[in-house]
């Protein structure tokens, strides 16, 4: 090769480098990360105080002195309720000052019915104050989560799940007058056919009737 040629061939590799040397790397951001991680990840069942402060958000912009009536676990097609985690909650906020109560949903997939994805608010309805059976708690009652109740509730029914396997588990969270905090209500099977078990949502432990 000519020392002519040489210059030649050694310019043109100089420009590819430069050119490859120019070009921007190719780089994800982490919104477009998280946002593809979303894409792919399939629901899965929360624990109820992840979807009931989701739902306490968005309730204070209803009314500022709210407070929680009742919280019950819900199902949502394709996503699996265990180990004290579900795919749907509902919780009912209560206001003194308006006299009313609304129902706020949190679902992690679409139900199939009316429920969509996220947070969904019912209309409003009067509410006339608390009864024996069913009075109004407030968040620093609410430390137990339903994950945490389930476990506690099923070593209670360890005997009983042993002879009934595969049964149906539903979470309520109230207050009553009997009880000196809310207590998660946590029944396998049905009220007639079934086991129940109540949970101290304020300590974790077990409640007797």
């Amino acid at each position: 090769m000519g020392p002519k040629n040489f210059f030649v061939v050694a310019a043109v590799a100089a420009a590819i480098a430069l050119s490859a040397c120019s070009k921007a790397p190719q780089t994800t951001t982490k919104d477009e990360a998280e946002a593809k991680n979303a894409v792919a990840k399939p629901p899965e069942a929360v624990a109820a105080r992840n979807a009931y402060f989701e739902l306490y958000k968005a309730a204070r912009a209803w009314a500022p002195d709210l407070l929680a009536l009742t919280v019950k676990s819900g199902e949502v097609p394709s996503v699996k309720n265990e180990g004290g985690k579900a795919g749907k909650w509902v919780v009912i906020f209560v206001s003194e000052s308006r006299k009313e109560a609304r129902t706020f949903t949190y679902a992690v997939a679409d139900d199939g019915a009316d429920i969509r994805k996220g947070i969904n608010v019912s209309d409003k309805q009067t509410w006339s104050g608390a009864t024996t059976v069913s009075k109004a708690f407030v968040n620093s009652e609410f430390l137990v989560d339903s994950d945490v109740a389930y476990q506690t509730a099923r070593e209670k029914a360890a005997d009983w799940l042993k002879a009934h396997p595969g049964k149906d588990v539903t979470f309520t969270l109230g207050s009553t007058a009997r009880f000196p905090a809310p207590v998660w209500y946590i029944m396998w099977g049905t009220s007639k056919e079934g086991y129940a078990v109540y949970v101290n949502a304020a300590t974790g432990k077990i409640v007797t009737r």
